[in-house]
């Protein structure tokens, strides 16, 4: 998680780059050549900024434009090259970044995505929530067995810095009458701190229960917990290092779990409409 950490702090940044190295060439490149490693660079930098200024909650699980197109327009200059005037030596810069842009992309797509979770035998459908603790904002302990004792909802988000958490957590949001019409308490829990969590509380303004897991304790007890899993930098910002795996747990009143979505790749997310159809299920 720690070399995740790095790559994901810092491959934006060179995404970015990629798109002016080919500028950079001592010798002036052809228009077309030029064109094809632009192409090539922008399908990242553009896929962050939409999950920023968009607010996706989840995306597909392969994300196959992120490297087809990169590998299509390398291959568009290779064949260029062949038949044209320019030499390999020459387009080098263009060549190394389209180069970069598909193995960096690939490597995000398939391995920062995915956790690697191994099996989680406490979070079953069927057994009984396990017993943790968890702090409100003013620093009221809430215990699991009073989330369980009705229908609950319990989300384990990132952070405010996740734009998928955050968009995941605005559409339960926009769907927290008809869970709570259906008796369904909903938590928001995260690593951050109280500030951070007061102030998204506040964003939403809806009847949901934003919660602290200080020092990742309840995430340790049903590891979930990601170890060193904060994009690197953002500790400046006072985030921790450790953070979270995303998950979702829905519990009835009897505090035995319904619904569990522990995915595998951060990415990838139930759909708000999951949470009433299971529980609807139940109660029919």
């Amino acid at each position: 998680m720690l070399l995740k950490s790095f790559f994901i702090g810092g491959y934006p940044v060179v995404a970015l780059g990629l798109l002016v190295l080919p500028f950079m060439a001592a010798i002036p490149l052809p228009n077309w050549l030029l064109a094809l490693s632009i192409f090539a660079g922008l399908p990242f930098p553009l896929f962050i900024g939409n999950l920023f200024l968009y607010r996706t909650a989840r995306t597909s699980e392969n994300l196959n434009f992120l490297f087809l197109i990169p590998i299509a327009m390398l291959l568009l200059a290779i064949t260029g090259i062949i038949y044209s005037a320019t030499t390999f030596s020459n387009a080098l810069f263009p060549l190394v970044a389209m180069l970069t842009a598909v193995v960096g992309n690939l490597v995000y797509v398939f391995w920062y995505s995915r956790f690697g979770r191994e099996k989680n035998t406490l979070l079953e459908v069927g057994k009984s929530l396990p017993e943790f603790s968890l702090k409100d904002a003013a620093g009221n302990v809430v215990s699991s067995k009073e989330m369980g004792s009705q229908a609950s909802l319990i989300m384990f988000y990132r952070g405010n810095w996740c734009p998928l958490c955050m968009a995941q957590i605005k559409e339960v949001a926009a769907q927290y009458r008809e869970l709570e019409a259906r008796g369904i308490k909903i938590y928001m829990v995260s690593p951050q701190s109280e500030g951070r969590t007061d102030s998204l509380a506040k964003r939403f303004d809806v009847n949901m229960n934003f919660l602290i897991d200080e020092n990742n304790q309840a995430a340790d007890t049903l590891q979930i917990k990601a170890e060193n899993g904060l994009p690197m930098g953002l500790q400046v910002l006072g985030y921790d290092s450790d953070t979270v795996m995303p998950t979702v747990v829905m519990t009835n009143d009897k505090g035995v779990i319904i619904f569990a979505d522990l995915t595998d790749n951060y990415r990838v997310r139930p759909e708000p409409e999951d949470f009433l159809k299971v529980f609807d299920a139940q109660v029919a």
